[in-house]
């Protein structure tokens, strides 16, 4: 513990992330980092104290007057975070495994019927599952656990203990939390969700099954591809249904174990069910064969209660207003940063946002939204987001090679998996579902509309089997709206050349360029 530094040191860098001025003095979270030496990924968010009388946001620090400035005590530096940061798990999490409980306690008696000391009393109990040596409060209003100022909160039970509405949108295994930002507040504002089911029904019946029957398969084809496989037709089609199923069955462990059964098609090479051995995803040196992980997995021996708190989390997050796309981005990346297959954890996790979707009634009865396609369309910014999270927990893991090249964690790693904010995940899956809902579904029900257009058209002119007319089409979009040389001299060669430029210009006047 360095309690021989002050609280609000004076600096311009911290850890190697330069200050917005010269000698700020960090307050709140930085400055309980700082002062305790916490190791733990930093929050996305810190805050700092300028000498200036102007408040301001230049990422990642939130700058604030002297006026702010808290009392230079842990009790000064939690209120101030509680009050303008808005709650960070994993801070709390690790400074209460540092400051003595007598400390904690300290404070609440200090001030048993304030808010922000309930709160963090609260918290500490929730967090550690100690009991503090203090008396059920019996004064103070209720107060929210989260502030919805901040970050969005789930369903709302009450703590009776500490006066405490508990508004957390999990459970002490696993509690990832998503802070408002502008950009989400317009995605949400835009209700997405609606606007699928409103432009879904206005489609003929038979084109939407046809629609609904493409898109499950693309978004199958996808996600395998994300992975750099390219599966035989059985086994897209294969997962495709179990996609279509997304939503129907309750999630459970024993529902992730037999999904990894569907989705891996031949077992011999890899041991099924959770992951008894280390796990990370990266590259292995060449020469000695040592691993070089982009991401450590969590250790095997965490991935049951990881797994429990996941599920127990989707739970609340399913009987709770809590947004659709949030919900469906905070347990299905939290899913895969735990990893726990040896295999399909990326085609499982990109399943999870269909089943969170579906289960929580966003998506259009029938209708699997193509994420995985969008997402393979946007693959740089997915594998940016999936660093995001990794990269600044690899300092944070200590681990040993094993003999198989495998990694052997050494250090006490659940929390990494438990507590994290997951705001930049859910930003990037909710421009993923704005994708597709205003682009990639109506374009296909529109390719499909011209195509009925065209197929009647030839229907009307020629007295074809239907197997061809299709290929007919097939090549035009092929070309580019061009019959190519192959298709004009041997598989379309009973066609006359005033036959293929009248087929060219229809197909040009339907689809254009």
């Amino acid at each position: 513990m360095a309690q021989n530094n002050p609280f609000a040191q004076t600096v311009s860098s911290f850890h190697g992330l330069a200050l917005p001025e010269a000698d700020m003095s960090l307050t709140g979270y930085s400055a309980l980092i700082g002062h305790f030496g916490l190791r733990l990924p930093l929050p996305d968010r810190l805050a700092a104290i300028s000498a200036k009388h102007r408040r301001y946001e230049k990422e990642p620090w939130l700058v604030f007057t002297p006026k702010h400035k808290p009392e230079d005590t842990l009790a000064g530096h939690l209120t101030f975070a509680f009050k303008n940061e808005g709650i960070n798990l994993a801070v709390l999490k690790a400074l209460f495994d540092t400051v003595p409980p007598a400390e904690i306690a300290r404070i609440i008696k200090d001030e048993p019927t304030g808010a922000y000391a309930r709160r963090l009393w609260f918290f500490y109990e929730w967090l550690t599952g100690k009991t503090l040596d203090i008396p059920d409060a019996k004064a103070g209003n209720y107060v929210d656990a989260l502030d919805s100022a901040f970050q969005y909160a789930g369903a709302s039970t009450v703590s009776k203990r500490h006066r405490v509405r508990n508004n957390l949108p999990g459970t002490r295994n696993f509690c990832p939390l998503v802070r408002r930002t502008p950009k989400l507040e317009a995605l949400i504002a835009a209700d997405l969700g609606a606007k699928a089911k409103k432009s879904i029904g206005a489609i003929h019946a038979d084109i939407l099954s046809r629609a609904a029957a493409f898109l499950l398969l693309k978004d199958s084809k996808a996600s395998y591809a994300i992975e750099g496989e390219r599966p035989p037709y059985n086994r897209a089609e294969r997962w495709g249904r179990a996609i279509g199923e997304a939503g129907q069955r309750r999630l459970t462990a024993d529902e992730l174990l037999r999904l990894q059964e569907v989705v891996i098609g031949d077992k011999r090479f890899i041991s099924m069910g959770w992951r008894k051995d280390g796990g990370f995803i990266g590259v292995h040196d060449r020469s000695t064969g040592s691993p070089i992980p982009d991401h450590v997995s969590a250790r095997w021996e965490d991935i049951p209660a990881l797994i429990d708190g996941l599920v127990d989390a989707n739970r609340i997050l399913a009987e709770s207003p809590y947004d659709p796309v949030l919900a469906a981005a905070v347990i299905a990346f939290g899913f895969v940063f735990i990893h726990p297959f040896e295999d399909g954890n990326g085609r499982i996790h990109r399943y999870l946002i269909h089943h969170v979707l579906a289960e929580k009634g966003f998506a259009p009865a029938g209708i699997v939204f193509p994420v995985s396609a969008v997402i393979l369309d946007r693959i740089s910014n997915y594998r940016q987001t999936l660093e995001a999270y990794s990269k600044p927990r690899l300092d944070m893991i200590e681990w040993e090679p094993t003999p198989k090249g495998n990694v052997n964690v050494l250090n006490e790693t659940v929390d990494l998996y438990r507590y994290f904010d997951a705001t930049r995940q859910a930003e990037f899956l909710y421009e993923c579902v704005q994708q597709t809902v205003e682009k990639t579904l109506p374009e296909e029900v529109a390719y499909l509309e011209r195509h009925d257009r065209m197929k009647s058209f030839i229907d009307e002119h020629f007295d074809m089997p239907d197997k061809i007319a299709e290929n007919l089409i097939a090549f035009l979009r092929q070309g580019g709206g061009k019959f190519s040389k192959r298709a004009r001299s041997k598989d379309l060669s009973q066609l006359t050349e005033k036959e293929f430029a009248m087929l060219e210009e229809k197909f040009a006047d339907l689809f254009g360029e």
